[in-house]
């Protein structure tokens, strides 16, 4: 087959480990603020080449610079083949030389079918119209070649997400890319479809392409990389070869931690009550089908549960699903000993639980009311609109927590979006504290602020433990979480791995868990 034989020439031209991609002392910053510096990248032909980092750690910015999706400053972009340094100045001219992306959010069109997608811009034309019996056939041969069989002819929405990724990659393939992208292509997939990407992915490793796999799954890292390359804080930490990386050091490097001078963390012993032990969260099994594997917890009264892991380790979801702001579809939740099936997010409202969501800007805040009307909307929603709070009840409730969390506005009825982060959050902090919550969720309540106010929320979370609460606080400092919380659930690819309590709880211990249980 024609294909076939192209694919094996372009691989003999192609010899594996040569350096097809270069980049050199990228630099790029936003309003002043660094999000690259002196950056290098390298990938060789033939390999599964990972991108890791934390949130903020530059790599999404990195993969922009390089499709041309962003602008830098300094540096050097080298393709092999070109004398010259390259400048893509948009994701067409990208393409154009060699370098494809597909996305976690597929970027094909789903209203086309799946043959017009992979020759799109591409087809074949006879007597100045389409040619559809050959663009079908093409569009055949393309998937033939990495082992997909599908029907090209029906559209690509027809078919599950795991799928339409194959199609992208295919027709990246197919565009003879030199460099393909795969931007966390494995978050909505399941086991079994994930599997099947790998395979994919390998296939494309053997025709001498290099793939850059960004990626928040040690796991996955580790079963179908390379090498690795480590961002943080818009530096390079440094690009290993995968046998030559404990999985504890790849947490280390991103963490910006080092096993020889680790501080010790003394936490806050709380005081807890007498009905301290009252089991007010059971979950048992609970889970949801792409977003977090059925895990057991159980969270009592005066219990501070840290969830910890890298992101995209499934803290969020874990608590996303007790709180049915991501209804679960396995498993079973008690609320204070009763069997509990929420419906939505209210229904968990009503029966004593409280959610401070990671993302307080689209899931928090709500800009333009007042800093009263947003303290006040929660406990509103669980009276029900037939019992309206009344003006000066809610000024009481507003102006006692502006006193008690020390939020800084000019008054009550300032709009919210007028506040710094900060005083945003302790807004939100004080909408789900008025409701009396047996239960809280915290996640990220400290990030992004500064570090008085950071301690400020830390005692407030032990003092609520120490009035009877049940609290899961999640925070990508691990420092922040010794300080808080007296037992600790450890998170990796989606799925509890473990728990720490007591003594058991330090910096090592965390990061040894998190990265596998691997000694350093």
């Amino acid at each position: 087959m024609f294909f076939r034989r192209l694919l094996i020439e372009r691989v003999d031209l192609m010899a594996t480990g040569t350096e097809i991609l270069k980049m050199r002392r990228i630099t790029k910053n936003f309003l002043g603020v660094r999000a690259l510096h002196n950056v290098d990248f390298t990938l060789r032909s033939g390999e599964i080449h990972a991108l890791m980092g934390e949130n903020g750690a530059g790599k999404s910015t990195l993969i922009k610079v390089l499709t041309g999706a962003e602008e830098f400053e300094t540096g050097e972009i080298w393709i092999e083949g070109k004398d010259h340094p390259i400048i893509n100045r948009s994701p067409k001219e990208a393409q154009q030389n060699g370098i494809s992306t597909v996305y976690q959010e597929i970027n094909l069109c789903p209203n086309l079918s799946v043959g017009e997608n992979i020759m799109l811009g591409r087809e074949p034309k006879r007597l100045g119209a389409i040619d559809w019996k050959t663009m079908n056939k093409k569009a055949k041969e393309a998937l033939q070649a990495l082992e997909i069989d599908i029907d090209v002819t029906l559209k690509l929405d027809h078919y599950s997400i795991a799928i339409q990724q194959m199609v992208a990659i295919a027709r990246a393939v197919d565009i003879s890319s030199r460099v393909l992208i795969l931007d966390e292509p494995t978050s909505s997939l399941t086991e079994n479809e994930v599997n099947k990407l790998f395979s994919i992915m390998r296939k494309v490793r053997e025709r001498g392409l290099g793939i850059i796999f960004v990626t928040h799954f040690l796991e996955q890292v580790y079963e179908v990389c390379d090498r690795i390359t480590v961002l943080r804080n818009g530096e390079l930490v440094g690009e290993y070869e995968i046998e030559n990386l404990p999985r504890v050091k790849l947490v280390a490097s991103m963490l910006g931690k080092d096993f020889d001078d680790l501080s010790e963390v003394k936490r806050e012993k709380t005081v807890t009550n007498g009905d301290a032990r009252e089991k007010i969260i059971e979950a048992d099994g609970l889970g949801r089908e792409g977003r977090i594997k059925p895990f057991d917890l159980e969270v009592c009264r005066g219990d501070v549960v840290g969830l910890s892991g890298l992101l995209g380790s499934g803290r969020s979801e874990l608590a996303r699903a007790i709180f049915c702001a991501d209804k679960p579809d396995k498993g079973e939740l008690k609320v204070k000993g009763k069997k509990f099936n929420a419906h939505t997010p209210l229904d968990s409202l009503k029966a004593g639980m409280a959610f401070l969501p990671e993302n307080r800007k689209e899931e928090g805040i709500i800009a333009d009311l007042s800093v009263r009307e947003n303290i006040v909307i929660a406990l509103q929603a669980r009276h029900g609109m037939f019992k309206l709070l009344s003006k000066k009840e809610q000024e009481e409730f507003t102006d006692r927590f502006i006193d008690l969390l020390n939020i800084k506005t000019a008054d009550r009825e300032t709009p919210l979006k007028q506040l710094s982060g900060g005083n945003q959050q302790k807004v939100i902090l004080a909408r789900w504290l008025l409701t009396n919550p047996d239960f809280m969720i915290l996640d990220e309540p400290t990030r992004g602020i500064d570090v008085g106010t950071k301690a400020e929320i830390q005692r407030l979370v032990i003092e609520l433990a120490d009035q009877g609460k049940a609290v899961i606080f999640i925070s990508s400092e691990i420092e922040e979480m010794l300080r808080t919380c007296s037992r600790m659930v450890i998170m990796r690819d989606q799925e509890k791995v473990g728990e720490l309590s007591d003594d058991d709880i330090t910096q090592e211990n965390i990061m040894k868990a998190i990265a596998g249980g691997q000694a350093v």
